[in-house]
């Protein structure tokens, strides 16, 4: 084994694989989306990995229970990995997801707690807590921990907002293991904390410091961690190094990316060119893509009152400018979800009945082909969520657009920091501000449109989401390194 490759417990709720069945009815593995998953790539191909996530389907289960542990799995690009798959409580797991995680979690540290509605809090919140929230975590934690018995010198990397107890539940029986734990979404303020219970807020706290290592996409996210661990978890804060009852908690900032290669590959095949088709019916006209899930943090409805008040304001827009929205539909099975998405389809429906035309084209659907193949045609890219722990999109759409298409994007998104001197950047809240940004886009000079997007593009494909595997190693090297110093 060479000097430098490690030897990896990655531990996430949603893995690489979703099992299902095919049109025959045979158990087949689907691969997942999204940037931890694409990491797995480098992960896989640099290091020995285990993976260790939910079973979300039935075939999930079955598996998990056929396994009865971990299996091997590959990578897209065939490296070897192992998986073990978690059969939680079903009741157990829905308090943990729908009522804690998403509903909870999500929405505070997306800022869309809304203080002037019922909160989930009193005897829901804590029962959920107690008997979803902390029951998963605790499930994964013995995983962890039963790993971590076979091999004491592996690396435990933690993800994201589900897991937050987790660690510290390792921690107290494995005081000497490696953990570090990274956060793909916004961190928020002490102020913000406080609509949660003291205990809560503190057990959140307290549990990524129990990590070696926390990362965050943003330097912004980083620092408001490290304020609210003071503020709320009794800590101090030494440059970037976080000191909590005795242990020391590094942190550290790095904007995960793609792999452009992937994306380079995706832009020819069959299943995309075919869908490009169904994207640009007129090569004079300009169209404003938007590609996101239907969460409620994606600012979706401010951005279509943005596109109608444009076509208001500058009628020379008008006939010869629409805005394609595809939209992954997200989390359903919740109801603040499931009604922002119906909020959608009835905005869109709206602004059409008014324009007198079909100028907003919503489709909202499972398709990554199709939105590969309005990443290649947008003239203007619109990326307006009220908060990002990053956005992919803001990467994705410009390596391989064709038309010298502008990013238009929203400051809450973490991609601003890295993205922000080449797009043109937007308020979130100010619908009159994105109005006026897509025009600017629009009319904006051919050559500064090329300088933009090529300068984008030049630096994803430099921080591809090889270096951010790299840097987040180089940072446990230098843990390591300072523990034998």
């Amino acid at each position: 084994m060479a000097a430098d490759r490690r030897r990896l417990i990655v531990v996430s709720n949603r893995g690489p694989v979703v099992h299902g069945r095919d049109d025959a009815g045979r158990l087949v593995a689907r691969r997942g989306g999204g940037g931890l998953v694409t990491a797995l790539d480098s992960l896989a191909a640099e290091h020995d990995v285990i993976w260790i996530a939910s079973a979300l389907s039935d075939e999930d289960r079955v598996v998990a229970a056929e396994a009865g542990g971990a299996f091997e799995e590959r990578s897209r690009s065939g490296s070897a990995f192992r998986l073990r798959l978690l059969d939680h409580d079903r009741e157990a797991y829905a308090r943990y997801y729908n009522v804690v995680a998403n509903p909870v979690l999500w929405f505070i540290q997306h800022g869309l707690w809304d203080a002037s509605q019922p909160p989930v809090a009193g005897e829901r919140l804590e029962e959920a807590w107690t008997t979803g929230y902390a029951i998963v975590n605790r499930s994964f934690a013995d995983a962890v921990l039963s790993e971590l018995e076979a091999d004491p010198d592996a690396t435990v990397f933690f993800h994201d907002y589900h897991l937050y107890l987790a660690p510290r539940m390792v921690r107290d029986q494995a005081p000497d293991a490696t953990l570090a734990h990274f956060v793909h979404i916004p961190w928020v303020g002490a102020d913000v904390w406080s609509v949660l219970p003291a205990h809560i807020r503190e057990a959140i706290h307290e549990g990524l410091l129990a990590n070696d290592l926390a990362g965050f996409h943003s330097e912004r996210w980083r620092r408001s961690f490290a304020e609210a661990c003071v503020s709320l978890a009794g800590a101090e804060a030494e440059g970037t190094t976080i000191l909590q009852a005795g242990r020391r908690t590094a942190t550290t900032a790095h904007p995960i990316s793609v792999d452009p290669a992937e994306f380079d590959a995706l832009a020819t095949s069959g299943p995309v060119l075919e869908r490009e088709g169904r994207i640009r019916t007129d090569q004079d006209e300009k169209l404003v893509v938007r590609v996101d899930r239907t969460d409620p943090s994606k600012n979706i409805l401010r951005g279509l009152e943005a596109f109608e008040l444009l076509l208001e304001r500058h009628p020379e827009h008008r006939g010869r400018v629409r805005m394609v929205a595809l939209l992954d539909p997200s989390r359903q099975d919740i109801a603040e979800y499931a009604s922002y998405t119906a909020s959608i389809v009835r905005l869109a429906a709206a602004v059409n009945a008014r324009a007198g035309a079909p100028v907003v084209d919503l489709r909202i659907e499972d398709d990554f082909p199709l939105s590969v193949a309005a990443y290649k045609q947008y003239d203007v890219l619109l990326v307006n969520p009220t908060a990002d722990g990053l956005n992919l999109v803001a990467k994705e759409g410009p390596l391989i657009n064709e038309r010298d298409g502008v990013l238009v994007l929203s400051r809450g998104a973490g991609a601003a920091d890295e993205l922000g001197r080449w797009a043109v950047t937007v308020d979130p809240l100010d619908v009159s501000g994105q109005a006026e940004a897509l025009h600017h886009a629009l009319v904006m000079p051919a050559a500064e449109r090329r300088a933009r997007l090529e300068g984008i593009r030049a630096q994803v494909r430099e921080h591809d989401i090889s270096r951010w595997v790299a840097a987040l190693m180089a940072d446990l090297d230098r843990i390591a390194a300072g523990r034998r110093g």
